[in-house]
């Protein structure tokens, strides 16, 4: 059974939000409000298999003590035994270390690489894919912003992914696996001679909390461009220069954003994720230096690593950091997802576990 200290410090917190949320002056402040109703919604689960483990607990007693005296009760206590198994387990897993980002929405990047149009076509399918799966999952999906090829590709493109219940189904918890590099094997659309080519296409992923923590950005460290939006095919999108391109210079860092309908709005949005970016990039220095030499099966932060390769002939997707493999490569392209993400989540939570 979970160790008592680890769940009491759950329950007391849990009563204490309660507290909170039942005190009119608290939603005066709608941030604290917030962050005090995420917190209280994060902790429903564990509270709920907790308060489940407890009455499985005292029926099996109640079952043990009946079945001393009469011993038809006797047939009940393997059942009862087996829940009351599945709930410590359940528990365990619920109070296991968590990545504290666990229920930010992200903000996602999909870059062609080598391969030229293919890749830019292939980065495309990567970013149809995880908005088949947002929309799977009812997250909102908004493209800040992308740059198109001839044939439709992207050359970039930059998605907010919003979750509309973040305690639930918190976007990071889902996709953090994603970042790094996409391999693909299939025959390009440009192939006259049906031959089959590899390229790849990188994905940068990092959550975008609700409130990102002050980052201290020095104006004279950005170079602020402004051009005309466009779209496919170089199809105008807006009729004056509102897109804008901010790159921090120390970091090399390049945001964009062209979804907002002034240039003003598409600063202040771009300012917000850049913001998210150097956040996340304090934290990964912050944790390589912590962990220096510790070798991780599940890698959110080496975005140069392979992660995966999509095979199109044999309709098979690799994981490479997992050995998941599967042959619905069409399904996985089409937003199922799960099956994958699933197995990734287990290896992180072992990993995470074994740490401790």
């Amino acid at each position: 059974m979970t160790q008592p200290s680890a769940i009491d410090d759950i329950l007391a917190e849990y009563q204490g939000l309660e507290t909170q949320l039942a005190d009119p002056s608290l939603h005066n402040d709608a941030g604290a409000a917030r962050r005090v109703g995420k917190r209280f919604a994060e902790l429903a689960p564990v509270m709920s298999t907790y308060n489940k483990l407890k009455a499985a607990h005292d029926d099996l007693a109640a079952a043990q003590e009946l079945a001393a005296d009469d011993p038809a009760f006797a047939t009940e206590i393997p059942e009862l035994r087996r829940q009351t198994e599945e709930l410590e387990a359940a528990l365990a897993d619920l109070l296991a270390p968590r990545d504290p980002h666990d229920s930010d929405d992200v903000v996602l990047e999909v870059k062609s690489g080598e391969g030229g149009e293919e890749s830019a076509l292939f980065a495309a399918d990567l970013a149809r894919m995880y908005i088949r799966y947002a929309e799977r999952h009812g997250w909102k999906v908004e493209v800040l912003g992308a740059t198109y090829t001839e044939l439709g590709g992207y050359k970039e493109a930059t998605l907010s992914i919003k979750s509309r219940d973040a305690a639930r189904d918190g976007v990071w918890s889902r996709l953090k696996f994603e970042g790094g590099v996409h391999r693909v094997q299939r025959v390009p659309v440009t192939e006259s001679q049906g031959r089959i080519h590899t390229s790849a296409a990188g994905v940068l992923i990092y959550p975008e909390p609700d409130e990102v923590e002050e980052v201290q950005i020095d104006e004279t460290d950005l170079r602020i461009d402004v051009y005309r939006s466009s779209g496919k095919g170089g199809q105008g999108v807006n009729t004056t220069d509102s897109a804008v391109r901010i790159t921090h210079l120390p970091s090399g860092i390049v945001v964009t954003c062209q979804n907002e309908r002034s240039q003003l709005q598409n600063k202040a949005r771009a300012m917000q994720v850049l913001a998210a970016r150097l956040q996340l990039l304090a934290e990964e220095q912050a944790e390589q230096e912590a962990s220096a030499g510790r070798a991780s099966q599940i890698r959110t932060v080496d975005r140069s690593e392979r992660i995966r390769t999509y095979n199109f002939p044999e309709n098979r997707i690799a994981d490479h950091r997992v050995g998941f493999k599967a042959h619905n490569l069409d399904a996985v392209l089409d937003g199922e997802l799960d099956a994958l993400l699933d197995a990734l989540g287990k290896a992180d939570r072992e990993a995470r576990m074994a740490a401790e």
